[in-house]
């Protein structure tokens, strides 16, 4: 087995941007907020600060469900005077005061009324920069030509996705007008209309082309400041994508990807029934690979414009996928329905993985070769940005040695590690290729586990009372806490840190924690398998400068400096 050379071990952040808050910002986290969470980092000691993925969101604002593979979101911009051209500060005042910005500034992410007034002042800009009298200077024309020129291949379409989705109120291309709801359709729609619909193309590219500088200029920041970007690429797309819209002979629209069924999800039966069904439809593989992979090329090097590290969302797809012959609109229907009533309605179908289950040593060996040739081909696109698989879930045994080989680190959630002998792994015990944490944004925060697990630890019943004290029993192994079954103390300062600076000590290469747990916070970013308005909005309570100079956050981050010095990170 190849043993990858021993890298730098750092210690990073997740906060989402839209999460973040500043003392006069627009109702959502910005580029400009991200800087200044740069700007902690540094001064704390922090390596690399994670984001969610950045890309273009569709109506229910998430960013595992983007629009484009490319394209970023605009609410991420910093719109203030100076900061975009042609925004003056009666312009800003006009259209805060307008859409009531300090509502906005309280409370989570209220998405739809950030949008219109965001819109509004980018719309503004637009109308400045397009003035025949008092627009741009030649140069910064020239400047946008260019831009739009070098990412046509993609702007063009997603442009015209965009315009499109206002026209029909939404994204979801099946259920669009007919003069429009396919690719060449839309095309003829636009020959029909170009006087009118060519203004409203440039706008859309507009805002890409200031993300494109917003963000780009983020990225020297950092690493001005000796702090790497960590960025997201989910495996899949988005079925309402511009991509999927525009280039369909990429994908099999006939399946959905997924996860399979799952006891953990209590509360669901869905999915402890049939499994997750994700709505991303699959990869034509044979066909991606005719074309020299250029689709995945372009998304990955374009997330490298970025970003120095990138953690890849279910890795495990790469492999195989479980897939359903239905989309997830469809779920109730098949709820109630046996093996053979759901076969009555697919065809025959059920879902599977795709292309093989790992029930043999054949289906085995030709899902690692995918896997193989998919990650390779990813790893050279990514150049020199650093690459992270998250391997969770149900993990065939070939996966994470495959990924050791090829010195991608996959993940360590250090109370799921059992060293097979009754207790937890410990970190010493760690190879330097892994990413450790306690949670995701996908998990409950430190604090709300720890407590559910506490109370479930007593519970009547005897499959949720093992787990929850086995877990427990694992957190105190792993960062050393005297802790007894039948006695567990409530969630302190004391747990939280010594938990805190177990991860550090850990021999993984990348330790990382959520924001919110340096602070012993119970706000969660998103709930899997729920669409609504409570996920995607959780913003921090305090200012990235009040973290920095208000009690009791400044203690907490002096102690994390402390702690990274101490843990050699």
């Amino acid at each position: 087995m190849n043993t990858p050379t021993a890298k730098p071990r750092i210690a990073g952040i997740l906060c989402p941007v839209f999460a973040l808050r500043a003392s006069q910002d627009f109702g959502i986290g910005d580029t400009a907020a991200t800087i200044e969470l740069i700007d902690w980092a540094a001064e704390t000691g922090v390596r690399f600060v994670q984001l969610l993925p950045i890309n273009a969101t569709g109506g229910d604002n998430s960013p595992y469900n983007a629009i484009s593979s490319i394209a970023l979101e605009p609410l991420t911009l910093d719109l203030r005077p100076g900061k975009v051209p042609g925004i003056t500060e009666a312009d800003l005042e006009r259209v805060l005061t307008q859409h009531r910005v300090e509502e906005l500034r309280e409370g989570p992410v209220q998405y739809d009324r950030v949008r219109e007034m965001k819109l509004a002042l980018i719309k503004t800009a637009f109308d400045a920069f397009s003035s025949p009298t008092t627009g741009a200077s030649d140069a910064r024309r020239g400047v946008f030509e260019s831009f739009c020129e070098k990412e046509a291949s993609w702007l063009d379409d997603f442009c015209l996705f965009r315009v499109l989705m206002d026209e029909n109120g939404h994204e979801d291309w099946t259920s669009w007008r007919a003069d429009c709801n396919t690719a060449d359709r839309a095309r003829d729609w636009l020959s029909a209309n170009e006087q009118a619909v060519r203004p409203r193309i440039a706008f859309h590219a507009f805002a890409q082309w200031l993300c494109h500088e917003q963000w780009t200029a983020v990225r020297d920041h950092a690493r001005s400041r000796g702090v790497k970007l960590m960025g997201d690429v989910p495996f899949g797309i988005s079925f309402c994508s511009a991509d999927v819209f525009f280039q369909q002979g990429q994908f099999n629209l006939d399946w959905c990807g997924g996860a399979p069924p799952e006891s953990y999800f209590k509360d669901d039966h869905f999915v402890q029934k049939w499994g997750q069904n994700w709505g991303i439809p699959l990869y034509r593989w044979d066909v991606m690979e005719a074309g020299g992979f250029s689709w995945w090329t372009q998304r990955v090097k374009k997330l490298c414009e970025v970003f120095d590290l990138f953690r890849i969302d279910h890795v495990l797809g790469f492999y195989r996928i479980y897939s359903f012959p239905w989309r997830p609109q469809r779920n109730p229907e098949f709820l109630a329905l046996s093996a053979e009533e759901a076969r009555a309605r697919t065809g025959g179908h059920l879902p599977h993985y795709v292309e093989y289950d790992d029930d043999s040593t054949e289906g085995r060996a030709a899902n690692l070769a995918h896997g193989d040739k998919y990650l390779r081909m990813i790893v050279k696109a990514a150049g020199n940005s650093e690459v992270v698989a998250e391997d969770l879930g149900t993990v065939p045994p070939y996966v994470r040695p495959h990924l050791l080989w090829l010195d991608i680190p996959g993940f360590k959630i250090c109370h799921w590690e059992d060293n097979r002998d009754g207790h937890v792994t410990m970190g010493s015990d760690y190879p330097n290729c892994a990413f450790t944490t306690y949670a995701t944004h996908d998990h409950q925060p430190m604090k709300t586990h720890w407590e559910q697990r506490r109370r479930e630890a007593g519970s009547d019943d005897e499959p949720t009372r093992y787990l929850a004290n086995l877990e427990l029993r694992f957190l105190s192994e792993f960062a050393g806490l005297w802790e007894k079954e039948g006695n567990w103390s409530p969630y302190n300062e004391g747990i939280r840190r010594a938990l805190l600076e177990a991860l550090l000590a850990s021999n993984a290469r990348f330790a990382a924690f959520m924001i919110t747990d340096l602070f012993g916070m119970e706000d969660r970013f998103n709930v899997p398998g729920i669409a609504g308005a409570m996920n995607w909005s959780a913003r921090l309570p305090m200012t990235i400068q009040q973290m920095k100079s208000e009690s009791p956050y400044r203690e907490e981050c002096e102690w994390l400096k402390s702690a990274i010095e101490k843990t050699g990170r």
